[in-house]
């Protein structure tokens, strides 16, 4: 919780909102940088803490993280905004699949991470996966690492291309809110982008990534699914993951409106603080000598899924504006 707070707190100021850097990519850093240099913080005598931040605190972070997103933000961008999001995400997790498992030969579950990250909500697409693979806590940690290592990576490197996309190609070529929303890996850094680049595309890309973070939901049960029947062979009833269900509960709750503001703002703010705290955890667990041994691939995959969102997310904007005209 101490690294926790540290992180929020960093999270907050007015350099890290600008740069896109969040409470959770800093979490998981300085949980790393703990975690390396005083090995004992991971030993038997913290496991029962690390567990309960790793699991209940994530599953609950999740659910929470409804209150960012209602039925009218999905109505303002449209039926045409949420099919680019459907076609982004999908279209990024078989790509994922296919470069990361047929030509990188990653494991499945480094995999499965790093595409979810890309494809959906980066970090937290990350954390939220992870209790559907079914993992020990080390293995968790060390592929979790990876996966936000390409996010953090790449994401960043979107704060310095997508300002400049915009300045080429001009605002009128399609709504570029609803691409930086459908393309850019976190929450975070879509806000950072809008921002910089004005209140119109701001509010639309806010929108379309929280979109793009409600298509966590179906991706946690399919992935629950195939995961059973591949440990036990045969089908078994759909693991359902309850802590998605919370998260379309609580959005369609914060959709009535009948809960106070403040208590909605504090909401969000513990949401945020349990999956920073998950996060923490997770890079406490992190080795960095493990780390190495997965190499350069994790960083091609993500690399190969950065160009897709960037080059076929635009081309899918540019297709949708071409056809509304």
């Amino acid at each position: 919780m101490a690294i926790c707070g540290l992180a929020f707190g960093i999270g907050q100021l007015d350099a890290a909102k600008h740069y896109g850097i969040g409470p959770l990519t800093l979490a998981i850093l300085i949980g790393a940088l703990l975690g390396n240099s005083l090995p004992t913080l991971s030993g038997d005598r913290f496991r029962g803490g690390l567990a309960l931040a790793q699991r209940r605190f994530l599953r609950t972070g999740v659910a929470l993280y409804g209150f960012n997103l209602s039925v009218q933000q999905i109505l303002q961008v449209g039926s045409t905004g949420i099919l680019i999001d459907v076609l982004v995400v999908t279209t990024t997790l078989g790509l994922g699949w296919i470069i990361g498992r047929r030509i990188l030969k990653l494991d499945a579950e480094t995999v499965l991470l790093a595409s979810a990250g890309s494809a959906i909500c980066g970090a937290a697409a990350v954390v939220a996966t992870v209790p559907m693979l079914r993992l020990d806590e080390k293995t968790v940690a060390e592929k979790s690492a990876i996966a936000v290592a390409t996010v953090v990576c790449f994401g960043t490197l979107a704060m310095l291309i997508y300002p400049l996309i915009y300045g080429w190609l001009g605002p009128d070529r399609f709504d570029f809110g609803i691409y930086v929303g459908s393309t850019v890996h976190e929450v975070a850094q879509v806000v950072a982008i809008g921002s910089a680049l004005g209140d119109d595309v701001a509010s639309s890309a806010v929108i379309a990534k929280m979109i793009r973070v409600m298509l966590l939901v179906p991706f946690l049960l399919i992935v629950g699914a195939i995961r059973a029947k591949r440990t036990t062979g045969r089908h078994e009833a759909l693991p359902i993951p309850w802590f998605a269900v919370g998260f379309v509960a609580i959005a369609g709750v914060n959709s009535l409106g009948i809960v106070p503001t403040p208590i909605v703002d504090t909401l969000r703010t513990t949401g945020m603080l349990l999956l920073t705290a998950a996060m923490a955890a997770l890079g406490i667990d992190t080795n960095v000598g493990r780390l190495g041994k997965a190499g350069i691939r994790p960083l091609l995959l993500g690399g190969v899924l950065f160009a897709h969102l960037v080059i076929v997310g635009g081309l899918f904007s540019w297709l949708a504006a071409q056809f509304a005209a």
